[in-house]
């Protein structure tokens, strides 16, 4: 199973003052927190697109091409890019110009996002929330699969056999599909023949589990040649060598991340009941020790059987200290824990003489 990391660009406060810190810096500590990803033995990086003075991680293939020079092996991509508000030409260009300097290591995950900035940014309506992103997908698929395209839309010009450059690598860029959960994003998955990415971020991480059956369900019944199936999930998450150490510290950061994101949206604080229910157990925060980190992820893997796992770690002005260290323990120590266990429960393969 891959392993990894996802990040939205999170802000440090000034340990004097305790106002936010350099959005700049903030971009600087996320290539900082690639490149020991990378070191560490980690598979992905995600960069997620926000628009905000505490997430300001506004333009991934920036960072990630920064990224591309200085790593050998991890797995560069977006988590997610909000397609509905971007145009495709411009999302393929720049990914497949990552995957270039990368030497074919970029990949897209395309969603609707959850957070609504960039509708007002860059003049679209809420209205057409999921007109916009079907259409765009589309178009971004057409993208992928050949050099020219002729293509006709509502939201965007059309194109009449448009030369579209640089090509990816090994021809195609890897695709993902995001979804919080939407059932119907499952089976649009499916029918594209693109991989699935579920974003668990609240409640029994378990839940979802009947979602992927249902992507997997659909994958068989459409049978799409050359189906990317792969399934992945993104968590929060932070590791750190005691437990109990690490749920403590985490909270004050979870605490600050979702009582700043209630006041926009809403909703109250959370309690540290409900935060102490999800960090253990089968919940969807993923905090805890090494240990702790790997048996969870693999009893999870027993119900989702998922190709990949990765966590957002730095949130709520959490020290760029303390988020290194979560990389290294996840990388160091949970990752070879978790590959030596599934490489036990893996069939073996037959001598052939």
């Amino acid at each position: 199973m891959e392993l990894g990391v996802y990040s939205f660009g999170d802000v440090q406060r000034d340990p004097k003052t305790g106002e936010l810190g350099s959005t700049a810096q903030a971009q600087r500590n996320l290539l900082e927190a690639i490149q020991l990803a990378d070191e560490v033995g980690l598979d992905y990086f995600g960069i997620g697109e926000h628009h905000t003075r505490e997430m300001p991680a506004s333009a991934a293939t920036v960072i990630l091409g920064a990224a591309a020079s200085t790593t050998r092996n991890i797995t560069l991509g977006s988590a997610v890019t909000v397609l509905s508000t971007d145009d495709p030409v411009r999302v393929f260009q720049q990914f497949a110009t990552l995957d270039a300097l990368s030497n074919g290591r970029a990949e897209i995950t395309a969603g609707r996002g959850s957070s609504t900035e960039s509708f007002p940014l860059f003049g679209h309506s809420l209205n057409d929330y999921d007109d916009l992103y079907a259409e765009k997908l589309d178009l971004l698929l057409r993208l992928n699969d050949s050099e020219e395209v002729t293509w006709e839309g509502r939201f965007r010009p059309s194109l009449d056999k448009a030369l579209v450059v640089p090509r990816p690598e090994n021809g195609t860029l890897p695709i993902w599909l995001a979804t919080g959960g939407n059932p119907n994003s499952s089976v649009r998955a499916a029918i594209a023949g693109l991989p699935v990415s579920y974003a668990i971020i609240g409640g029994e991480a378990e839940r979802f589990g009947p979602l992927a059956q249902l992507y997997r369900q659909a994958v068989a019944q459409v049978k799409v040649p050359g189906a990317d199936t792969r399934v992945s999930v993104a968590s929060p998450g932070f590791v750190g060598e005691d437990a109990k150490a690490a749920k403590d510290l985490w909270w004050n950061h979870y605490h600050e991340a979702f009582r700043a994101l209630g006041e926009i949206r809403g909703f109250p604080a959370p309690q540290r009941a409900g935060y102490d229910r999800d960090a253990n157990g089968k919940g969807a925060l993923f905090v805890g020790s090494p240990e702790e980190i790997a048996d969870r992820i693999l009893d999870l893997h027993r119900v989702m059987q998922h190709d990949r796992h990765f966590f957002q770690m730095d949130l709520g002005q959490l020290g760029q200290k303390d988020f290194l260290r979560s990389i290294e323990l996840l990388g160091t120590r949970v990752k070879p824990l978790v590959d030596a266990a599934l490489a036990e429960k893996a069939p073996a393969t037959a001598d052939v003489e």
